[in-house]
């Protein structure tokens, strides 16, 4: 039985996080995503995910590369947005925390390196 607070294992590391500004289609599959990934990067590094919106931006694409292949993971939003970074922004990178509170759809902005909230 696991403890509430216990933390579940990682089915894949993942040491870096970078959102892409700029919308991409989402009809697109692994290969497509890839290609952008490695467009926008420059490469697709191990153990590092890319996250992508589209136009409208309630869904969201993640490519990660573990190292040995790629996953390719989709989430929508039935409801509202995700938050999203400025479209006309440079690409950033999110820390764990960050990603965890922008797939829930939540101002990941506001969360900084120890977790807590602050003001803009």
């Amino acid at each position: 039985m696991r403890h509430l607070g216990a933390q579940s294992p990682q089915m894949i590391r993942i040491d870096a996080v970078w959102l892409a500004t700029a919308p991409m289609d989402m009809r697109g599959g692994t290969d497509t995503a890839l290609a952008r990934v490695v467009s926008v990067f420059g490469a697709a590094n191990p153990h590092t995910a890319y996250l992508f919106a589209n136009q409208r931006g309630n869904r969201m694409k993640v490519l990660v590369h573990d190292g040995i292949g790629l996953w390719l993971v989709a989430r929508r939003l039935h409801q509202g947005k995700f938050v999203w970074a400025a479209r006309d922004g440079a690409n950033c990178r999110l820390e764990r925390v960050q990603f965890d509170a922008l797939v829930l759809g939540l101002p990941w902005q506001r969360i900084g390196s120890a977790g807590s909230i602050t003001m803009p």
